[in-house]
């Protein structure tokens, strides 16, 4: 696969993580007991918003990834 295909894959996974997660992070936020202190709601919202950046983290190595040499005949 070309670097070009990989970023190409990559871009639209990375949007699709993003939406996965935030989805993901909304259902958990609306699950937690209210009347919670805002310094936990902030924390909640710092690591939330954080979580989505190890996925994209390895994608985008992923997507910058040389193209391997193609052999000759």
């Amino acid at each position: 696969m070309t670097q070009r295909n990989r970023k190409l894959i990559g871009a639209f996974l990375i949007v699709a993580s993003i939406v996965a997660w935030s989805v993901l992070a909304t259902s958990i936020y609306l699950a937690l007991p209210e009347g919670l202190p805002g310094l936990v709601l902030i924390l909640y919202f710092i690591i939330a918003a954080m979580g989505w950046l190890l996925p994209a983290m390895w994608l985008v190595r992923w997507m910058a990834r040389p193209d391997a040499e193609r052999r000759a005949g």
